[in-house]
């Protein structure tokens, strides 16, 4: 499997403001100017650990299939990074660098790895959206990309973040 490319700043900042106009987040307030969501640039970042999963998920979440992601709490905190909280947008991007969707996180749970339920295994949309899959992808996917050292555990504290996509585009030509 080939790595996740660097993101493409350049297109992120073009899809940045086609996508806030899209999903109307530049509307002006009574006397207030713009909103916050309209100012700054939301964080853009690839899921998955490689080029081909990236695109695989990306796809995924323009056809709307895939609406959920998770992820291991210990590799936040061991990246130093704020958990995810609801109202957050964040710019989905292919194996690439190319930004494929603007979405906004709409609810946040944390529970161990061995609690996951099935909806949320169906609403991340892949393989056969069944937990068995789920589960089976999920533990390797926390072995082998994990930012922490403490190894993989089943009671492990998860990071079931739900997402609408306010704004998509399909994959770049060529």
């Amino acid at each position: 499997m080939t790595t996740i490319a660097d993101p493409r700043q350049d297109e992120i900042d073009a899809f940045w403001t086609e996508a806030r106009m899209r999903a109307n987040l530049n509307r002006l307030e009574v006397y207030c100017g713009p909103t916050e969501l309209d100012s700054l640039q939301p964080p853009a970042s690839s899921f998955g650990g490689s080029r081909e999963v990236a695109d695989k998920l990306a796809d995924l979440i323009v056809a709307g299939t895939k609406t959920a992601t998770s992820s291991a709490v210990w590799d936040w905190e061991a990246d130093g990074d704020d958990l995810p909280r609801r109202g957050d947008l964040e710019i989905v991007l292919d194996g690439s660098g190319h930004p494929r969707a603007l979405i906004v996180t709409t609810a946040v749970e944390i529970v161990p790895f061995d609690e996951v339920d099935a909806e949320h295994a169906r609403l991340e949309g892949e393989g056969d959206q069944s937990l068995d899959h789920w589960r089976a992808v999920h533990e390797d996917f926390f072995t082998e990309h994990a930012a922490h050292d403490h190894g993989f555990a089943s009671d492990m504290p998860i990071v079931c973040q739900r997402f609408e996509i306010l704004h998509s585009r399909q994959r770049p030509a060529g």
